[in-house]
């Protein structure tokens, strides 16, 4: 299993990390070791003094797929789901200033937070899905994907003319503006549609 994740693929985003709007989707790769395990707290790292919370929309693929096109993208996954990019923003800025690749900012262990599933058939339109993330029952982070710049089938479509898709790899599509840092002793809920998908506790 691999996670394929998405940068800069909303607008708002961008702007706030004072990015330059891609002319490509920007991908990146974290190792299956960076999931969260179930039920498991978060701990910041200690090379780290600035992690920072990154709600995403997820998909789960369900077979393998090469070279496939936007139009076929839909048969490749049933389930839609949500999750954290946690990165190490201080770090990722001193590998991007001489840059070098983020994966130590990106990639390390517990920074990809993973929640429940649901099936994708159960919402009507999923270029319309609202999203949240709360830290400490305030809600810091709100996203819909009509606002992605790239859309789950355009993803998978284009992340597939670079990687062989398999049964269980996981794209991260990107995430909306009002990123921020996470304490000791914070608590992170993300819903999907008003679902609550996962509650995280940092420590």
């Amino acid at each position: 299993m691999k996670l394929i994740c998405i940068g800069r693929n909303y607008a708002d985003h961008i702007k706030e990390l004072s990015n330059d709007r891609p002319a490509d989707p920007v991908v990146f790769i974290k190792p299956d070791s960076a999931v969260l395990p179930k039920e498991q707290a978060f701990y910041i790292p200690e090379f780290t003094r600035e992690v920072h919370y990154e709600v995403e929309v997820l998909v789960k693929i369900k077979k393998v797929g090469k070279h496939i096109d936007t139009r076929f993208a839909h048969k490749y996954y049933d389930e839609i789901g949500l999750g954290i990019d946690f990165t190490a923003r201080d770090l990722q800025a001193e590998l991007k200033e001489k840059g070098l690749p983020w994966e130590k900012a990106k990639g390390f262990d517990g920074a990809a937070v993973i929640g429940k599933w649901l099936p994708k058939n159960q919402f009507e339109d999923l270029e319309q899905l609202n999203f949240d993330l709360s830290k400490n029952g305030e809600v810091v982070q709100q996203g819909n994907t009509s606002d992605m710049l790239w859309s789950v089938d355009e993803l998978i479509s284009y992340t597939s003319h670079y990687f062989t898709l398999k049964k269980g790899d996981i794209i991260f599509t990107g995430t909306p503006a009002g990123v921020g840092k996470v304490s000791p002793n914070d608590y992170l809920s993300g819903k999907l549609e008003g679902t609550e998908l996962f509650r995280i506790n940092i420590k």
